[in-house]
């Protein structure tokens, strides 16, 4: 991409990285210049850090917690939590239906819409944010407080509030709906391992466990973020998707001599001028230091999210054998470059659709003989399987229940396309009522079947979607064979469509290549069910797979 005259959102665009890319990309002269941070201070201060490297580009700042409804962005979180009406409202959209009113109330999904970026930085370290919210330590609370039986609503919901694969889960995809409605054209994230790039021997932890368990919940977390990823960018309509993971400490932002401080806040200076007797150094009155009324001071080297650090602290952790470390500029040099579409080969998407084992050749050759060996077996014990309600969707199950009854009811797309849907609809219902068979089989796989006036149902044991409290009818497009006229006239739509799509191919007749869909659904073609669902995933649903 040329990023010049572009709009660029940099999420997390005070930090360590987020600094380092924006004036990278302030290189690139872009029109615009997006920083989203969780502070107005910092990014306000970053803006003006900037501004000798600006240019022509525009600044713009916004602030506020990206992974919250709007309307709590700019709330610290503990306020947030400790309110139940704002639990609730993270619960809802936590835990419900993606709807469009979860996404609308979201902080990053405003930004987004708002500023329609060309390209979005993330250099949030989303795992981090998640992973050490301490879910494990709220768990073991609230098992003790059910054990004496005082676990309150109000301890469940902060628990699940907690729970990092949700919240990872929702984030995901609200960004994703949100990259795909702003026109977003590329997406690069920050990644993390988690460990620096060392491994269960890391030695730096604040446990006594080794490594703890947070850490690796913040390395599986930054797992799980990865293969996220790796979807979005097998996703149609979706940006360009590209992984940077530093794997070594990211170091530094200032060298200086002042007030240490620890989460923003200065280290009290204390002291203890006389040791207390042991047995009552930990005791819930013990205070035997006093306050010298300065904060700590002295040299620190300042390492971003990782805070600051003294020089024998840096030494350590940069050691050879060690994290040892990579610069941030050399961070956002990875990603700018593939902003600009230059390969790095640290793009971890790229790595894992390298990585990944894909379809085949030999599998494609034996997918043709699996199936003709399960049409003979059917033909030799007169049977017809169609589904069983094992791969699901349930809407799966349906799709191809109602076009076997349209095959066994049409001998071709173009006799479907020419039908009308009453008849068609009284038909099959006549086929249904008739043919025990075929209908045992849908109702023992859990699909009921609507009838065509639809006030009538038959059912089995097992229904696998039921019917919906107001109108049990609302849940018939999600997985119930429908013999209403309307439904139909949905499958001769289709057909109509399958016509004119063998149209357009027949007019390109000289067309003989490779790039021609040899697997098209023709005119006079006898209806088979799965091309019939495959069509509507891939024509209907955009549901069709863009790399191998």
């Amino acid at each position: 991409m040329d990023l010049r005259d572009r709009t660029v959102m940099i999420l997390g665009g005070s930090g360590l990285v987020g600094h380092a890319v924006a004036r990278r990309l302030l290189g690139a002269a872009p029109r615009r210049v997006v920083l989203v941070a969780l502070f107005e201070e910092e990014v306000r201060a970053t803006a003006r850090a900037l501004e000798p490297h600006r240019g022509r580009a525009t600044i713009e700042v916004e602030w506020g917690n990206v992974f919250l409804p709007a309307s709590l962005a700019r709330l610290e979180r503990g306020a947030v939590m400790a309110n139940p009406e704002h639990r609730r409202l993270m619960l809802q959209d936590l835990l419900s239906d993606l709807t469009d009113d979860v996404c609308h109330r979201s902080y990053l999904y405003q930004l987004l819409l708002k500023y329609e970026p060309d390209a979005v930085v993330d250099s949030i370290n989303t795992a981090t944010a998640f992973a050490y919210q301490d879910a494990l330590g709220s768990a073991q609370e609230l098992l003790a407080l059910a054990r004496r039986g005082e676990v309150d609503a109000g301890a469940v919901e902060r628990h699940v509030l907690l729970l990092a694969l949700p919240q990872l889960i929702r984030h995901v995809q609200i960004l994703v709906e949100a990259l795909k409605h702003a026109q977003t054209k590329a997406y690069v994230k920050i990644g993390t391992s988690g460990t620096g790039g060392m491994g269960f021997n890391i030695p730096y932890t604040h446990s006594e466990e080794r490594p703890s368990r947070p850490l690796l919940t913040k390395s599986a977390v930054a797992g799980a973020q990865s293969l996220l990823l790796f979807l979005l960018g097998r996703t149609p309509g979706a940006p360009a998707t590209v992984e940077i993971k530093p794997t070594a400490t990211i170091a530094w932002r200032e060298i200086g001599f002042g007030p240490i401080r620890r989460k923003g806040k200065p280290i009290p200076l204390v002291d203890c001028p006389a040791p207390v007797e042991l047995a009552q150094a930990f005791g819930p009155h013990a205070a035997p230091w006093r306050e010298l009324g300065k904060p700590l001071e002295g040299v620190f080297i300042d390492v971003g999210e990782n805070g600051l650090f003294a020089p024998d602290e840096f030494a350590t952790v940069t050691a050879l054998g060690q994290m040892e470390f990579i610069t941030p500029e050399e961070v956002a040099d990875y990603a700018v470059m593939e902003l600009e579409g230059r390969p790095t080969g640290r793009d971890v998407v790229a790595a894992l659709d390298a990585a990944t084992a894909g379809p085949t050749y030999r599998a494609g050759i034996l997918r043709a003989a699996a199936l003709e060996h399960l049409r003979a077996l059917e033909h030799q014990t007169k049977s017809r399987a169609v589904a069983y309600e094992m791969l699901g969707p349930p809407r799966l199950t349906k799709l191809l229940w109602e076009s076997h009854l349209c095959a066994l009811l049409r001998p071709s797309v173009r006799a479907l396309a020419q039908s009308r849907a009453t008849d068609l609809a009284a038909e099959a219902h006549t086929r249904v009522q008739r043919d025990s068979g075929v209908r045992s089989h849908i109702l023992s796989v859990g699909i009921p079947i609507l009838t065509p006036d639809g006030e009538r149902l038959y059912r089995g044991s097992v229904v696998v979607v039921p019917g919906d409290r107001g109108d049990p009818r609302a849940a018939a497009p999600r997985g119930w064979v429908d013999l209403r006229p309307d439904q139909f006239g949905l499958w001769i739509q289709r057909a109509q469509e399958m016509l004119a799509q063998d149209a357009r191919r027949a007019g390109r007749a000289a067309d003989s290549g490779s790039d021609r869909d040899w697997m098209a659904i023709g005119a006079d073609d006898p209806i088979e069910p799965a091309r019939f669902a495959t069509w509507v995933f891939q024509f209907e649903d955009q549901g069709e797979r863009i790399k191998r």
